[in-house]
């Protein structure tokens, strides 16, 4: 499993996670694992694709002329 160092944490920072660990009946690493999955894991939402599209070219007025679709392509034979 991998493992993680975290140097030259606050001290404040180092006091609330043990307050915190207590108040939760873990251990400061077991606390840590826990905050850390919370943050990255926990408040994702799924992002709309569609709409950071359109978010991201709503100012971008393009015109594309489309190809001509009024010839047919000839049907396919299936032989037996």
């Amino acid at each position: 499993m991998p493992m993680l160092t975290v140097r030259n944490l606050d001290p404040e920072v180092h006091a609330r996670l043990r307050e915190r660990a207590a108040l939760h009946g873990r251990s400061m690493e077991a606390e840590a694992r826990a905050v850390l999955a919370e943050s990255v894991l926990g408040d994702a939402e799924p992002v709309n694709l569609a709409a950071a599209v359109r978010k991201h070219f709503a100012e971008a007025h393009v015109e594309l002329d489309l190809p001509d679709r009024t010839a047919l392509q000839r049907p396919i034979e299936l032989a037996e």
